[in-house]
């Protein structure tokens, strides 16, 4: 099949930047981009690389958006090198029809992104008021200490029955995991998402230290770890299941280049995942959710509680809400996104 293509790049500011490990995120870069088949039918995807996972850059993906030029086919929109993964996630799904994600739950929960530090204890009130009950917090942002301390505070203001997912972004070292998984143990922490991390940049025996840093973590503390930044790929997923992971596994769709694939492994593996927005437009969460309603196995809260989330409302996914229902998937238009770039 035959398409003809385009693509346009957005640099949007959030609402209010996000701390992390990596320091304050005020702004997200991407691209949308769209086919039109034959007969007229326009269908789009977004490639959102984050910065400290490692995929490709905005501006490589932009440099091969140019390079496939106005007229592709199948064939050619195959050959981009798996090495830009982002973007070959947005040409699947520009390539994949509405109904080749055909869900099997018919509602999810989400959880709440509340912010780092002591914000979140205002934060958390009016989430857990309009039904929230699982809530993300950035840690690794501040002094340990300080947000030790603060645990106990975060987790008193929580709604009955309420828990906490703790994001360190990898921020830690061995001592500073152990200190945190100690605290966890008897409060109501439902993971500790990617306590430590080692880039591929530091060398392969870096990243063997850090991989086994984490299974011991893993082996070690009642409390549940999941990685995040350590899943980029499906070599990273064959690689974790190799060694047999034990804990959970934070799949943000956005940056798989074959989410089929990937998806269909850790659901023959029966791995315990949970789906993550990777804070694109309302056009990749569109993709990103379908995924998420197709997953067979045990469904977690969807880490998708994150809008609004752009100064630009036009941008955001869905009403951030503590269920999301498979039939709003269909209210999505990524459509609208990309007019909006216009």
């Amino acid at each position: 099949m035959e398409y003809s293509f385009a693509f346009r790049r957005y640099r949007l500011p959030f609402r209010t930047p996000l701390r992390t490990a990596h320091g304050p995120w005020t702004e997200r870069e991407g691209i949308v981009v769209r086919l039109t088949d034959a007969a007229g039918t326009e269908s789009f995807g977004e490639a959102s690389p984050i910065p400290w996972f490692g995929t490709e850059t905005v501006d490589e993906i932009e440099a091969v958006c140019r390079e496939l030029g106005a007229q592709v086919d199948a064939a050619r929109l195959s050959s981009v090198p798996s090495k830009f993964a982002c973007l070959k996630n947005a040409l699947a799904a520009a390539q994949s029809a509405a109904d080749a994600w055909p869900p099997r739950q018919k509602h999810l929960g989400v959880a709440a992104l509340i912010p780092a530090g002591r914000a979140a204890l205002a934060a958390i009130p009016p989430k857990g008021e309009a039904g929230f009950r699982v809530f993300k917090w950035k840690v690794g942002v501040d002094d340990i200490a300080d947000e030790l301390g603060l645990l106990d505070d975060v987790c008193a203001a929580l709604p009955e029955g309420g828990k906490l997912r703790l994001d360190a972004n990898g921020a830690w070292d061995r001592r500073q995991a152990e200190r945190w998984l100690e605290r966890c143990a008897d409060r109501p922490v439902e993971f500790v998402e990617q306590p430590s991390f080692v880039q591929a940049a530091e060398g392969e025996s870096r990243v063997r230290k850090g991989e086994d840093l984490l299974l011991g973590l893993a082996e070690s503390y009642p409390t549940p770890i999941a990685l995040d930044e350590s899943l980029v790929g499906a070599a990273d997923i064959e690689r974790w299941l190799g060694v047999g992971w034990p804990g959970i596994w934070v799949v943000k769709p956005a940056l798989l280049a074959d989410a089929a694939h990937a998806i269909e492994t850790l659901g023959r593996a029966k791995a315990d995942v949970v789906f993550s927005s990777a804070l694109e437009t309302g056009a990749g969460a569109a993709a990103a959710l379908r995924i998420a309603f197709a997953w067979p196995g045990k469904a977690r809260a969807l880490g998708f509680g994150v809008w609004p989330l752009f100064v630009d409302s036009r941008f955001d996914g869905p009403y951030a809400a503590p269920f999301i229902r498979a039939e709003d998937l269909d209210r999505l238009k990524p459509e609208a996104v990309w007019n909006a770039l216009s």
